[in-house]
């Protein structure tokens, strides 16, 4: 009797086997071949479910996009209404949901690690350039709107340009994370977390 594969299953074993290479030794090293090697599968069963390299690498960043959403969508609500929260606690909650897109352990680092290896790629190729993007746009809709909730709760100090602020944040969690990456002795994810977090107490208006 022919055994039964759960085909989304066998895709995201395949997708975490690519994370794994990438991870490891780059993204310029996950053919098809590593890949089906990595997963322990034979390359026919892998070409099954992905016809190319680049079909492989299209599902695997926007898998890596969604479960990150899905875990930034758990966290929002907690700071969907601060007012009734202490300051302190309110950039806590803040800190918390901006950190799940720093390499703070190793699920967050592996993930961060193939964003900017997709990043990258996507620099002088066109089939990623799309993705990149709304990664790029993503990562600065939520600043935005943890932002934009923390100026509605009284938190931010008064003359705050939103736009102007929102970038200056994204621009401190894409330098954090790469830093964090490459060099992750010199930014530790104790770095990263102070750094946010003094960020944060920066933008902060005056306690009443």
């Amino acid at each position: 009797m022919p055994k039964h594969v759960d085909r989304e299953a066998r895709r995201r074993e395949v997708v975490d086997a690519l994370f794994r290479i990438v991870v490891r030794d780059g993204l310029q090293r996950a053919s098809l071949r590593a890949v089906a090697d990595e997963a322990g599968l034979n390359i026919g069963s892998v070409r099954h479910y992905f016809a190319s390299q680049q079909e492989l690498m299209r599902f695997a960043m926007e898998s890596m996009l969604e479960r990150v959403s899905e875990r930034l969508l758990r966290h929002v609500e907690e700071i969907g209404g601060l007012a009734g929260h202490p300051r302190p606690e309110q950039y806590d909650l803040a800190a918390g949901l901006l950190a799940e897109l720093l390499p703070l352990d190793d699920l967050r680092r592996a993930e961060v690690t193939v964003f900017l290896d997709f990043t990258a790629a996507a620099r002088t190729d066109p089939a990623f350039a799309d993705l990149s993007r709304k990664a790029a746009t993503g990562t600065r809709g939520l600043v935005r709107r943890v932002l934009t909730r923390l100026a509605d709760d009284g938190a931010l100090g008064q003359g705050r340009d939103l736009p102007a602020e929102t970038e200056r944040l994204a621009a401190l969690i894409d330098g954090l994370g790469l830093t964090a990456v490459l060099h992750p002795t010199v930014v530790t994810p104790q770095t990263c977390t102070e750094a946010l977090r003094n960020h944060l107490s920066e933008l902060a208006a005056p306690a009443p």
